[in-house]
């Protein structure tokens, strides 16, 4: 079954780059865009991730967190978070169990997760859904929608 708005979001624990673990539930009470990405460090992806870093002043204005989900191994997305100075967790998933529930991968042994994202509100449940996102303005996009311009 397809995840859709007003769904409760999966619920998950995953390793960041730092060796952390972070849960959904460490986000509640405020809004969480879980973004997927394909590869740490290819362009599309360091292109996107560049530009949420570029705009996360905005996100945390408006309440939101951002979370970079893919299924590098965590020294991989260490690499990336620090290559690109990133100030949000990037989260590693190898057995593609997040992204399979988040609509991110069909399958299990999928190549790459998909390039979309997931805005989760503060209670916990699926207020929009990115299915295939351009990494060049993706960001700016979120944020035209959360602020209604």
């Amino acid at each position: 079954m397809a995840l859709k708005i007003g769904d409760p979001a999966p619920d998950f624990t995953l390793t960041a780059h730092d060796g952390g673990a972070v849960a959904l539930a460490d986000f509640r009470g405020r809004r969480l865009l879980l973004w997927f990405y394909p590869e740490a460090g290819t362009p599309g992806c360091t292109l996107e991730g560049r530009s949420f870093r570029d705009q996360i002043e905005y996100f945390i204005e408006h309440g939101i967190a951002v979370a970079g989900v893919s299924f590098d191994p965590v020294e991989r997305n260490a690499e990336f978070a620090a290559r690109e100075n990133l100030p949000f967790p990037l989260l590693s998933d190898p057995d593609r169990r997040v992204a399979l529930a988040y609509g991110a991968c069909d399958h299990a042994t999928a190549i790459q997760a998909a390039r979309m994202s997931v805005l989760i509100g503060a209670g916990g449940l699926v207020e929009r859904i990115y299915p295939q996102v351009d990494p060049r303005d993706h960001a700016a996009r979120v944020l035209i929608d959360v602020l209604g311009l």
